[in-house]
């Protein structure tokens, strides 16, 4: 069961909570009657245990079961620092 957790990754746009991340994770889909790529934004809570995290840090989060009421996802890594 383990193995089949959904796991994403996106840039963060909020870490003003404690202990908590907002995710952006951005999608390609194709219009359906027009054929062009259009940009998706899907922002997803996550849990951040140890506040190291900071707006425009890149990091993958993986789905785990429900932390509050909006949050069912977790930081696994931070990728890359924000410049």
């Amino acid at each position: 069961m383990r193995n089949l957790r959904k796991e994403r990754i996106g840039v963060i746009t909020s870490s003003s909570m404690d202990k908590s991340i907002v995710v952006a994770v951005e999608r390609k889909e194709k219009h359906a009657k027009y054929g062009k790529f259009v940009k998706k934004t899907s922002k997803f809570v996550a849990h951040d245990e140890k506040n190291d995290c900071n707006p425009g840090d890149t990091v993958r989060i993986m789905e785990t079961r429900p932390l509050s009421k909006r949050k069912c996802w977790r930081l696994v890594e931070i990728i890359e620092r924000a410049k």
